[in-house]
């Protein structure tokens, strides 16, 4: 995740919330594991009101068998508080049709844990809205993926923009922390600035654009994704709208997931406009360390799979149904993770010659389904080999 507010010199907003790390002492099992304690993207359900188009579960609205149950849920909550995580984020499918979500983020607030939602926003009323407020949700993020006309078409759904935007204002007006998740590729791009006037419009405080991750049904639409000259002008379009509002002091940040790249486009940006600033950030996507699947960030899958990311579904590390999560996360001598958490030993073509490749490791899966490896270079990479020797 790629602050560009924050780089450019803006103030985080919702996202220093989401990043803060409890202050509680550090427990032994944290101290031991050789990675950061996660954020934990955790699947409680593949079922889902909608059908879109670029979904990495491929999700429907129908029951599947062999989802966790409760018990085992709130056992791996227990599990995820022993570490400490910074964020548990619930998602799906569609998070708000598991008929235990409540209890369920109850339960982990309980534990000390922050708690975002991610969602399709067509299924928050006002009263689920109010739910949402009574069991101290910390953030929800809502899917919009371009103006009405175009989010319909991807959600596959008449209506699904209204409902979502609705969804979004009642969310606010219950005083949750509410933000917009956009997943670009070349039929939405056109709509990028309208989406982000919207949020402007509704004073919506957080933007997040996604790049296209090759999962699930993202998989079928590679072949429209912008290409990465497209990409360069994308992320000066949102350098630009970024610093305008800066300018004006707007309560509102723009993020970039997915494309680690975009660090160093703007490190390379800042050091000719701001060498100073450009050193400090430079000092902070080196922390930040690029890539996190499997260090920085996991996935529980409905059935209990734990996956590097949300993305990776193609091999798991283990099943909490047959080991606890702390005992697969903490493995020392599983040689994906090991992998995993030193990914710039590993990086192949134009990744593994970037002097940049620790600052970001580009998008494992990309490499994967284009490359047929893992460990090559990300093809969504737009830096020239100029900027990266």
């Amino acid at each position: 995740m790629i602050n560009l507010t924050k780089l450019l010199g803006g103030t985080p907003t919702v996202s220093q919330m989401l990043k803060a790390v409890s202050k509680k002492k550090k427990s032994p099992l944290f101290r031991a594991c050789n990675a950061s304690s996660p954020l934990v993207v955790f699947n409680i359900t593949q079922r889902c009101n909608l059908n879109c188009r670029h979904c990495y579960l491929e999700s429907k609205n129908k029951n599947y068998r062999g989802e966790l149950s409760l018990p085992q849920l709130k056992r791996t909550i227990d599990s995820f508080a022993q570490i400490d995580i910074p964020v548990l984020l619930f998602s799906g499918g569609e998070p708000l049709m598991h008929k235990d979500i409540f209890e369920l983020i109850g339960y982990a607030k309980a534990k000390g844990i922050r708690v975002g939602l991610s969602t399709n926003g067509t299924l928050i009323t006002k009263d689920i809205a109010k739910k949402l407020k009574a069991c101290e949700t910390d953030y929800i993020g809502v899917s919009i993926d371009g103006a009405k006309k175009l989010h319909d078409y991807f959600r596959n759904l008449p209506g699904a923009y209204n409902r979502a935007l609705q969804g979004i204002r009642n969310s606010q007006e219950a005083g949750l922390k509410t933000g917009v998740r956009f997943t670009i590729n070349q039929i939405n791009a056109p709509d990028l600035p309208k989406v982000l006037d919207m949020c402007i419009e509704e004073q919506i405080p957080r933007f997040c654009m996604y790049h296209l991750v090759y999962s699930g049904r993202g998989a079928s639409l590679a072949k429209q994704d912008i290409d990465n000259a497209a990409r360069r002008q994308v992320i000066d379009f949102l350098i630009k709208r970024a610093l305008e509002y800066n300018r004006k002091k707007y309560n509102f940040e723009i993020l970039t997931v997915d494309n680690h790249a975009d660090g160093i486009y703007i490190y390379n940006y800042l050091k000719k406009k701001n060498p100073a600033a450009a050193k400090a950030v430079l000092k902070l996507l080196k922390f930040h360390g690029g890539c996190s699947a499997g260090s920085k960030i996991v996935d529980v899958s409905p059935k209990g799979e734990v996956y590097a990311c949300q993305f990776w579904q193609q091999q798991g590390l283990g099943n909490i149904r047959e080991r606890d999560f702390n005992d697969i996360w903490l493995d020392k001598d599983d040689p994906e993770l090991c992998r995993l958490r030193s990914k710039a030993e590993h990086l192949k073509g134009k990744c593994g010659r970037c002097r940049y490749k620790s600052y970001c490791g580009g998008c494992r899966i990309r490499a994967s389904v284009i490359n047929g490896d893992f460990w090559q270079e990300d093809p969504c990479c737009y830096l020239t080999d100029a900027e990266i020797k």
